[in-house]
């Protein structure tokens, strides 16, 4: 497909326009998703990184394909690392780096590293796929220029570039709800068959990959009705397509079914109303915090109101994009703005479509203008809004590469004495070789030691039946009576700030931390500090024991 406009064909820029500008782009994208890739480790900073890795090393070594878990689904993405695993693994015991496969889950328990890094590496290519599948959007609506625009705006969003180097699988359903819109979109201009077919298959991954996936169903019923609206009526492929979908998601991930009561359990832990620093304040306020939030801090205020624009104003082709795109952009903000939670990482498989609609509005803006100060105008003003854009990705890459746990290590190496009892509630792995026992809150169990659990290789099950529904594995679900077992001579905390905030809700879990901290010493507080460092913020405190008969306060310090 051409450029509909004659700009592009006299734009000086007219080089960057074709197959090197898309290579640049691309180019830029790996550049700043590789760059600190391996934050962090072997230091597990990310809450859901260790789940999704524990479960595909757990069916490796189980030899089956049921995940036993299905909260997100992630089943494609529990797929996909099984196979890095293998890859991994088998490479090293090819070179006699292991002596087998026992000895390779061995190395991986006690230094993650060795599989997380070539895992968040599959993560980054799935990153940059969607930057090129972007483009391939851009370009069928709207030609070249949408296209390029919208590729190098996706690039260095900060958002998409953070969670294109964790091990989740926001990124990896954002390519595939991509590629099931370039099928819709072939649907409203053709309506061939096929195009229904693989609509369907996309959609069907996307929701094996998590499950608000599904909603670019929408997009594929926006394509019918489009070409409903024009007199073809194709309501039997349509159906077709469905099927597909329902047919895909079983067919990749039949313990859907198979095990369908702990699909049922998980998706209820999913559903939790409350969680700590993440509990929404219904439609309106949430869909307020995603705009003002993620949206605003990694498109800029420019980017913002060109996505505002571009939604109902733009280059290129307005009406797929009024039938095809737009309704699944609204139903999917509306349906993430409606849940009792709300992170950030929700609305990465809206970014793609912000950065189409961004590059819509930005050149129908250059289109307006006389044709020689749109041949400058729009490549100047592509820069403006890039640059910011790219200054708050490096900022926030810096600040991943010194988190506040890490912080916290460093102070323990330097403070704590050699055989200390040390409580840690985040997966310090990057303590391990310290001389130090240990401990690690573990629900129903009380603290256990965490050289003894790994020794055990505790299984990412046994880990949700501890829990017992807690939303995060910390002090603060740790069965009142199992609490003793926690004292330790320094805890390293993260999460009572949190639970403080909302005193309310999470009295039980506040008593917890009140019981053990009860006399302590605060040695470190490490707070994220933009720009520097990252994390929540971090109390290292040297307990009392016995307990000191006095209380403390939990926002004034605990001696």
């Amino acid at each position: 497909m051409t450029d509909p406009t004659p700009t592009a064909r006299n734009s000086p820029w007219k080089v960057l326009t074709g197959p090197a500008g898309l290579c640049l782009i691309l180019l830029v994208a790996v550049l700043l998703r590789l760059d600190g890739v391996g934050f962090g480790l072997p230091a597990l900073n990310d809450a859901d990184e260790p789940l999704f890795m524990a479960t595909a090393v757990e069916m490796l070594s189980k030899s089956t394909l049921d995940p036993g878990w299905f909260g997100h689904p992630g089943t494609i993405t529990f797929y996909s690392l099984m196979l890095v695993v293998l890859l991994v693994g088998g490479l090293g015991i090819l070179t006699g780096r292991f002596a087998d496969f026992d000895a390779f889950a061995a190395a991986v328990y006690t230094d993650p590293g060795i599989v997380f890094l070539p895992a968040r590496l599959l993560m980054v290519a799935f990153g940059v796929a969607c930057v090129w599948m972007t483009w391939r959007l851009g370009k069928r609506l709207g030609g070249d220029r949408v296209g390029l625009v919208a590729a190098a705006i996706l690039a260095v969003n900060a958002v998409q570039v953070e969670y294109s180097q964790i091990v989740r699988t926001d990124v990896q359903a954002s390519l595939f709800m991509l590629l099931c819109a370039q099928s819709a979109l072939a649907i409203a201009r053709d309506g061939r068959r096929r195009d229904y077919l693989f609509a369907g298959f996309f959609a069907g991954l996307a929701c094996a990959t998590k499950w608000p996936g599904a909603v670019i169903g929408v997009a594929v019923i926006g394509a019918y009705l489009c070409r409903r609206r024009s007199g073809v009526a194709e309501w039997r492929d349509l159906a077709f397509s469905g099927f597909a979908a329902v047919a895909t998601l079983f067919i990749v991930s039949p313990f859907l079914l198979i095990d369908h009561a702990t699909v049922l359990r998980n998706l209820s832990g999913e559903a939790r109303p409350l969680h700590p620093g993440a509990t929404g304040d219904g439609l309106f306020d949430n869909l307020g915090w995603y705009i003002a939030g993620p949206f605003f801090s990694s498109l800029g205020i420019g980017g913002l109101l060109l996505v505002g624009g571009g939604l109902i104003w733009g280059a290129g082709d307005r009406r797929r994009w009024a039938w095809v795109i737009l309704p699944f952009c609204l139903i999917f903000l509306g349906v993430v703005a409606a849940q009792s939670l709300r992170w950030e990482r929700w609305i990465v498989p809206l970014l793609p479509f912000a950065a189409l609609a961004a590059a819509r509005a930005l050149c129908a803006m250059a289109d307006v203008l006389p044709a020689p100060r749109a041949r400058i105008a729009l490549p100047v003003a592509l820069g403006l809004l890039l640059i910011p854009m790219v200054a708050t990705e490096r900022l926030e890459a810096a600040g991943r590469r010194h988190d506040t746990r890490q912080i916290a290590s460093a102070w323990l190496r330097d403070h704590a004495p050699g055989g200390s009892r040390i409580l840690i509630e985040h997966p310090a792995f990057d303590l391990l070789d310290e001389p130090w026992q240990l401990l690690y809150p573990m629900g129903s169990a009380g603290c256990v030691d965490v050289h003894d659990m790994l020794a055990g290789r505790i299984s990412q099950s046994d880990v949700e039946d501890r829990r017992q529904g807690g939303a995060i594995v910390d002090v603060g679900h740790v069965d009142m009576a199992r609490l003793d077992s926690c004292r330790a001579d320094f805890a390293v905390v993260t999460n009572h700030i949190r639970y403080d905030a909302d005193p309310v809700h999470y009295r039980e879990a506040l008593r917890r931390y009140d019981r053990l901290l009860e006399g302590g010493r605060l040695r470190l507080v490490a707070r994220p500090v933009p720009g520097i460092s990252s994390g929540p913020e971090v109390h290292v405190v040297e307990l009392a024991d016995p307990p000191a008969a006095r209380g403390i306060r939990r926002t004034a310090g605990y001696d």
